[in-house]
């Protein structure tokens, strides 16, 4: 009976196994689900892609014109920074196509098509700044605005918006049936058009950084575009191009790869210089914020930073000591991708107005933030005062330096400014009368405007006159 009851309970070993089984059938589960989530292979229509993509590349007739009108709806939105009407030029646009065009021919093998695609890609981009040209030599607004200045240097954000975004595309062409709204978002994302028209307007002004800058981020968007394309063509195994000649086919794959290869040096060269130019940038915007903006005593007016020369240049109000200039250099130096920068520090002994009102206002916020937290304290010690100076009586008292002591200290509490603060009584004559004026000589640590210190004067006179209970005092 004992035995029968005790071969009911599985044991340590059974219970192991059904959790290794449990376990290996929820993977298996898992495994599977996303599996389905993101498989794309199976409604991939190959020879139709390749069809749309190839239908897409030339260039003449309608797209021609709609090139050139959707460029100057752009080059229009730039110069008056309309982000809206940048927007509806980049949905027109068939910029796309030809760069689509070159990654999909890499991957099957396409040298023609690669030809086709180049050729349609050169004329495009060189139309588009002829006619972004002229526009902005006509245009009576030559400002740069913000929409032309972000279009001026690309950063890591484009890398990986050009590189999403030509995974996107590509993704969305391969599905059986259009995604038309898929296609449209990449077009506004990557933002081919501004740049070309960013070019046509650093030609328009004679500025050559601004030209090459934007032309250099149009290069960075195409190149990753069409690797994405090439990528993703890959990866679902798009059927490459059979040549009769088999000579002739691994001559041309051999060709195809090579091109490939070339598109993809630049590509991760320029991705790893943006990315260390990026990293850089924001430690510098951490030293700024870390090293001086935290220095209440430091009042930065202009800063240059020059990433390509390694220098950074500070230009403070007021007097800086030799020991502040050694500090900062040392600090540049705890920054990994700044220890590198020469950094410059300069200041002049005048402070703008700017800078006094900034001075003034963070002095008076740094008051407000300390009588805050102070609060608790204030009322305990006024507390306390108030009935030492009632039961004793400060002007009566024979323990006027303990009284006036305790005033002293909770003057100090309520006015942290204040360096020293004295109390007496002085006698005054118009040689008719003779009159008794209580007064007390604060003694503070930092200067500051006339006006200010009155109004701290004032304050400081208003409070100890109702502490000690007095009609009158003076502030000297």
């Amino acid at each position: 009976m004992e035995n029968t009851a005790k071969n009911t309970y599985p044991n340590n070993e059974d219970i192991k196994e059904t959790v290794r089984k449990d376990a290996a059938g929820l993977f298996t589960s898992l495994k599977t689900f996303l599996s389905k989530l993101l498989d794309i292979r199976e409604d991939t229509d190959k020879e139709n892609t390749i069809e749309a993509i190839k239908k897409d590349i030339p260039f003449q007739g309608h797209n021609a014109w709609i090139l050139v009108f959707s460029i100057f709806i752009a080059s229009i939105g730039l110069n008056v920074s309309s982000t809206a009407v940048v927007i509806g030029a980049m949905l027109i646009s068939p910029l796309m196509a030809p760069i689509v065009g070159i990654g999909l021919s890499i991957a099957i093998n396409d040298v023609k098509t690669l030809r086709r695609s180049f050729v349609n890609l050169g004329v495009m981009v060189s139309l588009s700044v002829i006619t972004a040209t002229i526009y902005f030599a006509l245009s009576p607004i030559t400002e740069l605005t913000p929409e032309l200045e972000a279009r001026t240097a690309p950063t890591i954000l484009d890398v990986f918006v050009a590189i999403s975004g030509g995974l996107a595309l590509i993704v969305a062409k391969s599905k059986r049936g259009t995604m038309p709204n898929a296609i449209a978002g990449v077009a506004i994302a990557t933002a081919l058009m501004p740049p070309l028209c960013t070019v046509g307007y650093g030609i328009a002004v004679l500025n050559v950084k601004y030209a090459i800058g934007a032309l250099y981020l149009f290069f960075i968007n195409a190149i990753f575009i069409a690797l994405s394309t090439f990528v993703v063509s890959k990866f679902l195994r798009f059927p490459m191009l059979v040549h009769a000649d088999s000579v002739k086919r691994e001559r041309i794959a051999k060709l195809a790869s090579f091109v490939a290869i070339l598109a993809m040096i630049p590509a991760t060269y320029t991705f790893y210089v943006i990315l260390k130019k990026s990293q850089a940038e924001h430690e510098y915007k951490l030293f700024l914020n870390n090293e001086i903006q935290a220095n209440e005593n430091l009042y930065l007016r202009k800063d240059f930073y020059d990433y390509d020369n390694q220098s950074i240049k500070l230009f403070f109000d007021g007097e800086i000591a030799e020991a502040t200039v050694s500090d900062l250099q040392n600090e540049l130096k705890n920054y990994k991708r700044l220890s590198s920068f020469t950094l410059l520090v300069k200041g002049n002994n005048a402070r703008g107005l700017d800078q006094i009102s900034k001075a003034n206002d963070r002095y008076i916020a740094e008051i407000n933030r300390m009588e805050t937290e102070n609060k608790i304290l204030l009322d305990k010690v006024s507390e306390l005062n108030m009935k030492l100076l009632n039961s004793e009586g400060f002007s009566n008292s024979p323990s006027k330096v303990t009284s006036f002591n305790i005033v002293a200290k909770d003057a100090k509490i309520r006015f942290p400014d204040l360096a020293e603060l004295g109390y007496g009584e002085i006698m005054q004559s118009n040689f008719i009368k003779v009159d008794t004026f209580k007064v007390i000589f604060p003694k503070w640590k930092f200067k500051v405007v006339d006006s200010l210190n009155a109004k701290r004067n004032n304050n400081l006179r208003g409070w100890i006159t109702k502490e000690l209970k007095v009609d009158s005092l003076l502030v000297r």
